[in-house]
């Protein structure tokens, strides 16, 4: 598969504006291995291979284990805790909107873990990696590390 055009060069305003929003998602009190898992979850319901391959490596940079990585994509029945599971739970959600509007379950059960702050930045963070995900799809963007 060939890349379509490489939308950065086209507007990097636009990817800047995106950039901005990872940042600040980065900056609140959200633990990274939680944006780790959120951003490797929301990239698998996508199906975006580059952001998969670019966010496992970054989790496992940071210590993420393999093993809950691999586990990641039937997240219900892996080992994380409470918290993990509402901010995946939550996640799905925002990513799968058009299937369905989000629970009031969801919602309890993300509230029930998170500040009204942080579950802000949890949405904002779901948000930025569906952005990502939609630009790397539409425009198919290279990943040298998956070249054959």
């Amino acid at each position: 598969m060939s890349a379509r055009l490489d939308y950065n060069a086209i507007d990097p305003q636009g990817t800047l504006a995106i950039a901005g929003l990872s940042h600040h998602v980065g900056k609140s009190s959200l633990e990274a291995s939680l944006i780790d898992l959120v951003n490797v979850r929301v990239s698998q319901l996508n199906g975006c291979a580059y952001c998969i391959r670019l966010h496992t490596e970054e989790a496992v940079e940071r210590g993420e284990s393999h093993r809950r990585l691999h586990l990641l994509r039937v997240w219900p029945e892996g080992p994380f805790t409470e918290r993990e599971r509402a901010a995946l739970a939550w996640a799905d959600a925002i990513t799968l909107v058009n299937q369905a509007p989000v629970s009031d379950e969801v919602y309890a059960q993300a509230r029930a873990q998170f500040s009204d702050a942080d579950l802000v930045a949890l949405t904002h963070a779901a948000i930025a990696m569906n952005a990502w995900n939609r630009l790397g799809i539409a425009f198919r963007k290279p990943d040298p590390a998956l070249a054959g």
